[in-house]
């Protein structure tokens, strides 16, 4: 497969393409097809944004209408029609259930513009600039998404000082260790060092940092903590929101309500580019204008987020069979791990976001998902050294092909560690 054109002319920064080295062609639900008609399976999606999976039927037939019909596909922040029935739809199906109050503000197109515009907002309402974010998280990479992201293979790109956060361990980065009980003393001590900070940023499920998952009892500290000390709790759901914990939102398990939230990603549900920020109604602190953007009204993601909405959220169906294969999914995973014992394999993940790790060889996962390349399987690596297997099935993904894609893994893995 000739791929000279890409290392000819684009940048060395791509990276996806260096995993998976082909030319891809077509996309159907969770199967993905390179232009000489190789099929792999798509436990990637996206990196978490096609939830729907490729091409969803229902979406794609919304949106060929709307464009057949010269609908408005720019708009800058004007009004539409298909970005009122998205907000219609997100108040009806979203806010109004789950009893939250919040104001919405459509940002860039990319996630790490919705964590700016967060991050801008707490720092505003509160005439504050230190921001508090947690060892291994990823936030973005742009300039103050970046500050808050940990993994410094980012940050050394960053060629400027990264400046006003402090970072403090997540729940389970140091064995036994109260984190809470740790930053607690540092907001209490006024010779901690740490000044009053304007928010925390959290994900719930770091995904990027090697598929950690906080407790809900943690987030629920962490939500006692920022309020007892007037502080905003910012909750980036851009990769773990939108589904792919189950419910809608990755912090409904634990009962919290943050003052900010961001997402991205699945939210447009076909992957077109949207970002938004959910905030309290006393955070609508930005002046007119303040924080724009050419491309912050894609009315063709609107449409098909409308769809995705009215589709898979108006009853609790998706997030009841999200849970089932979850189970399927854990079982497999642990099932492989008790196979090889000599690996000491460990499965991490809630909903249906997975990793698999091995705490002997931190080289197996990028092993394991280059063979199972070979094999017919897209799946990524995170971590901070990629040594997390990391799976994100679309949440549509039927019985079939989710097993044939497990199976591919638990064959990968047998090949590797027979090689070694």
């Amino acid at each position: 497969m000739d791929l000279e054109i890409f290392s000819a002319l684009e940048s060395n920064v791509r990276g996806y393409i260096r995993s998976f080295p082909v030319v891809f062609d077509r996309a159907v639900g969770s199967v993905m097809i390179d232009e000489e008609g190789g099929e792999y399976i798509d436990f990637f999606a996206g990196a978490g944004a096609l939830n729907y999976g490729h091409n969803n039927p229902i979406m794609k037939k919304k949106l060929v209408e709307y464009i057949e019909r010269d609908s408005i596909s720019h708009a800058l922040d004007m009004a539409t029609v298909a970005k009122k029935a998205f907000l219609e739809s997100f108040q009806r199906i979203v806010l109004e259930p789950r009893g939250l109050d919040y104001k919405l503000q459509f940002t860039g197109p990319t996630g790490t513009n919705a964590v700016e515009a967060a991050l801008k907002i707490a720092r505003l309402s509160t005439r504050r600039s230190t921001v508090v974010a947690f060892t291994r998280a990823f936030h973005g990479v742009s300039g103050g998404s970046l500050a808050t992201t940990a993994n410094q293979q980012f940050r050394q790109a960053s060629g400027y000082t990264l400046d006003d956060v402090v970072f403090v361990p997540f729940e389970g980065y140091f064995p036994g260790l109260d984190t809470l009980g740790y930053l607690e003393k540092l907001l209490d001590d006024q010779s901690s060092g740490l000044d009053k900070p304007a928010a925390v940023i959290v994900e719930t499920i770091q995904a990027e940092g090697g598929i950690n998952v906080a407790s809900p009892e943690w987030l629920r500290g962490l939500r006692e903590l920022t309020t007892k000390h007037g502080i905003v709790l910012i909750v980036d759901d851009i990769q773990v929101g939108a589904g792919r914990t189950g419910e809608f939102f990755s912090f409904e398990a634990s009962g919290i309500v943050p003052d900010i939230v961001t997402l991205s990603k699945s939210l447009s549900g076909y992957g077109l580019p949207m970002s938004l920020v959910l905030m309290k109604r006393e955070l609508d602190v930005l002046k007119r204008g303040s924080h724009s953007g050419t491309f912050r009204g894609n009315n063709m993601a609107f449409v098909c987020a409308t769809v995705a909405l009215e589709t898979y959220w108006a009853d609790d169906a998706l997030t009841r069979d999200v849970h089932r294969k979850e189970a399927l999914v854990r079982e497999r995973l642990a099932g492989i791990a008790a196979a090889h014992p000599e690996a000491q394999l460990e499965v991490r993940g809630r909903g249906f976001i997975f990793g698999f790790a091995s705490t002997a060889m931190p080289e197996l996962a990028q092993a394991v998902s280059a063979e199972a390349f070979t094999r017919g399987l897209v799946v990524e690596t995170s971590g901070p050294v990629d040594e997390v297997l990391k799976l994100l099935p679309a949440l549509v993904i039927d019985d079939e092909t989710l097993l044939r894609g497990l199976d591919i893994i638990a064959a990968s893995v047998d090949a590797v560690l027979a090689r070694a």
